[in-house]
């Protein structure tokens, strides 16, 4: 082999290893924006205190209608924080690529900064998209009161649509309620929940917040859940 060739097939060799390496390792660019930071959670969640602080008890946040569920009910509206009480926007949020949108929870006695997965957000909004244009509704069985399995191959999809859970290792369903709007089902998560912590919930109340009080990232685009009987989590009605 001449050296040109040794050359050449030293190259191939080193471009080759870089591309498998890039196949195997995300970015950190791509990791910095798919992971609930703590650090970034305590930035902005000092940034909201001082903020609320200095405006007598107002809140950096965007106006949404009275009925949207209180998991995404009050975004926050960095451009009210940044630079002023915090540096800069966390490279996990939306607004920098990141998969995550920062809300507040408890905004009337403890403002307190939690994220939402918009990853759960994209896949509704597919749905939505293949319903409008098939024009119909997929209702399938029923798994709750005016709650239903979603008929996916009714929509032309080869198997049904998930997403990743913010709390475990599984992919959670979707289902759809009777008003036609899709919804992520948290049951496997909050069955967990309650077998391993034992709480002291009650019949009649919504119990996601086992899930939002724990973990930085909330039950977003979900319907309320209680528990039955035998203490097991079911749509609340």
């Amino acid at each position: 082999m001449t050296f040109s060739k040794y050359k050449f097939s030293f190259f191939l060799s080193v471009l080759l290893l870089f591309i498998l390496s890039g196949c195997m390792y995300p970015g950190d660019d791509q990791m910095s924006q798919q992971t609930p930071y703590a650090d970034q959670l305590e930035a902005v969640q000092k940034a909201v205190d001082a903020y609320k602080e200095n405006t007598s008890g107002m809140l950096p946040i965007k106006t949404k209608e009275a009925s949207t569920d209180i998991f995404i009910k009050y975004p926050i509206e960095f451009s009210k924080i940044v630079p002023a009480y915090t540096e800069k926007i966390p490279s996990n949020a939306y607004e920098t690529g990141g998969i995550y949108q920062y809300v507040l929870l408890d905004v009337e006695e403890n403002p307190t900064v939690k994220l939402v997965d918009l990853r759960a957000a994209e896949r509704i909004r597919e749905l939505n998209l293949r319903k409008n244009v098939n024009n119909s509704v997929p209702f399938k069985e029923a798994v709750g009161q005016n709650v239903y399995e979603v008929d996916f191959e009714k929509m032309g999809f080869k198997s049904p649509v998930t997403v990743p859970s913010p709390y475990s290792d599984v992919q959670l369903p979707i289902v759809i309620a009777g008003d036609g709007n899709f919804y992520v089902d948290y049951t496997i998560d909050l069955s967990r929940a309650l077998r391993e912590k034992n709480p002291d919930v009650t019949q009649g109340e919504d119990i996601r917040f086992l899930l939002s009080d724990d973990y930085p990232i909330v039950p977003a685009y979900s319907l309320p859940y209680t528990i039955n009987e035998n203490n097991e989590p079911i749509f609340l009605k």
